[in-house]
This record gives C-alpha cells, structure tokens and sequence, in this order.
C-alpha cells in the first residue's frame, strides 16, 4: 500500500473557517506556546507533533514548547489539563483518534467537541512479535490464541485506545481471548515487547518503523484491508486472511493537535495559517514519507467532522465489544451511520 498525502486545496477552503480579523491576530503571539501532549514521549502523537509545530514555529515567530502528560484514561490527564489552560492559544493540546473515548471509557465529562481540531497525519496498526518469537506468521499466532485461551500477553496503548479497540476487534474476528495489558503510550508498549514481558504488540506501522527494518519485530500482519509495503517487506493483511475481523475494521489513525472552541477566531487563522504551511514544508513531508505516515493535513469544519465520527465509531464499537464503562447514547454521542 503506498502511502498518499491529502493537502491539496482543503487546507486554504479551511481557512475560511477562522476568517475574522482583528487587532489581536496582529499581537499574537508575544510569547511561547504549549503543546500538552496526551501521550508519553516517543510515541506517534508525541513525535507527530514535535516535528509539525517545530516547522509552525517558524510561522509564527515563537517556540512551542511540547509537554507530556500521559495518563488517565484515554489520555485524559492532558485532555483535561488542556481543557482547564485560558482559551488564548497559548496552550494546544497534543492528542489522537485514541482520545476519542475518553468520556465512554470514564475519563472525563466532556464531549470532544469542546475543541477545534488540526490533524496532521495517520498510519495504519500492525500486530507483531519480536524477533526470537515462535510465531513466524499470522496462523501461528491465531492456532496458539485458540490452544491457549487468555494466555497470549497482548500491549497496545491504554484501554479505549485505537490500539486497543484495533486488539478487542482482532480477539471479536477471530473469536478468541487473550491477556491485554495496557500501557501508558505506543513505545512503553514497544519497549515491553522488546523485553520479553509481552508476547505480542499493536502499534502503528509508523511507531514500529525502524524496529520491523531492523529486524528486532517480526511484523505478523497489518489490520488493514490491503498489503503493506515497508522497507522491501510486504507484510500480509489480517484482514484478508480472516474476513470476520472486517466487521469493525479497518479503522484509521488521526493524529495532531486542538485548541479550545472558546479561543478567539482571529487567534485559530493565525495558528491555522501556520498549520497549512507547516504540512507543505520538506521537514512534514520528509519525515511523513520516511516513516510510513499519510499527511492528511485538515483543520477547520472538515477536521472537526473527522473526529466527531471517530468518537462515534469508537465510542459505540466499544460499547459493543463490551468495553465501555459509559453508554454513549447517555452522552448523546450518535451511533455511527
């Protein structure tokens, strides 16, 4: 599968979504900014963002300086932290798709609506193992998983994430039931992996780039509809090889950043100006391109549109795979069409 980038005309239309000008875009911004990053350090999210508002730094004429504050459920420390700061667009919160559950999974009250949103990019899960593992493929894994039930120790990010919805669809398809352990992020995972204190990892292709080209992961499968190519490797779909996991996958990343709804228009055009400018520099695009991402690039109405579906989807795939601690129709969150 190759990878695409989706900048295009969308991101100046956007712009039109923060069209207002006023003497307050002129002053801003007099200091530096804060990116609260809901997800630990080293993780797709975290590096995501270091790598987009360094380029939008230079739009702006300021740092911004990225912060991590994993925790809670569904990143909910950092949600809430960022929800808490003054809406003057000196604090961003650093977040993904995975957030989306918060509220359905018990983290926080709010819906994600409370914030406009700018996303960057997107890379599809994958399952693997490390490279002294004995599964050398997809079957291996799926013929021990139903040998052996709840023995097989599975880490993705915590609970309500995409990788933790992407490793409840994969035990639903395949009918069968594991040991999930939740960390704090994609790279504590990876790291536990690595160690031999799991047995098997869901992660972004992105995240585990360099560790399948090294050959330290055995890339099993990806939990996308079609192959995936990545450094000469063709790593097989999941999907293909077991059609019921398509019931509720494949199921798309979208990482970036928000800003609080209260924040003044003439504040966002500036920040959205910088946005769409940051996603066609060489530094977004270069690192998009090494390191197995899709820079979707969108802000404005249409990326709000993107992340209320997601917490849709997600809220209510949760919810029927009996994972949820909340209802979402309690929320008013509306099931997906």
């Amino acid at each position: 599968m190759k990878r695409r980038t989706f900048i295009a005309g969308a991101l100046i239309a956007s712009l039109s979504t923060f069209s207002a000008v006023s003497s307050a875009s002129d002053r801003y911004p007099t200091r530096n900014i804060t990116d609260v990053v809901t997800w630990s350090a080293g993780g797709g999210t975290d590096v995501i963002n270091r790598v987009a508002t360094a380029s939008m730094s230079k739009y702006l004429g300021t740092n911004i300086n990225v912060i991590n504050k994993p925790g809670g459920v569904s990143g909910s420390v950092g949600l809430q932290e960022g929800y808490n700061a003054p809406a003057d667009g000196y604090t961003l919160v650093g977040l993904s798709e995975s957030n989306v559950t918060a509220a359905v999974m018990g983290g926080w009250e709010n819906r994600m609506d409370v914030f406009d949103y700018f996303i960057v990019a997107s890379s599809p899960d994958v399952i693997s193992v490390r490279n002294t593992s004995e599964f050398e493929n997809l079957d291996d894994l799926v013929t021990y998983i139903k040998a052996n039930p709840n023995k097989l120790r599975v880490g993705a990010g915590s609970a309500g994430s995409l990788h933790h919805i992407n490793y409840l669809a994969f035990a639903k398809g395949i009918d069968s039931e594991m040991n999930f352990i939740p960390y704090p992020g994609s790279s504590a995972s990876q790291n536990a992996a690595l160690s031999g204190e799991i047995d098997v990892v869901i992660t972004s292709v992105a995240e585990q780039n360099q560790l399948i080209q090294s050959g330290d992961f055995r890339a099993l499968a990806t939990l996308t509809e079609r192959p995936y190519e990545i450094g000469g490797q063709t790593i097989p779909s999941g999907l293909e090889a077991y059609p019921s996991l398509k019931k509720h996958l494949p199921i798309s990343q979208a990482i970036g950043f928000a800003m609080k709804k209260e924040t003044p228009v003439e504040i966002k055009r500036s920040v959205a100006a910088a946005f769409a400018s940051a996603m066609k520099s060489d530094e977004v695009q270069t690192y998009a391109n090494e390191n197995h991402y899709e820079v979707i690039g969108e802000f404005g109405r249409r990326a709000n549109e993107r992340m209320a579906r997601l917490e849709s989807l997600f809220s209510w795939t949760l919810w029927e795979l009996e994972a949820a601690r909340v209802n979402p129709e309690s929320l008013d969150i509306p099931r997906p069409e």
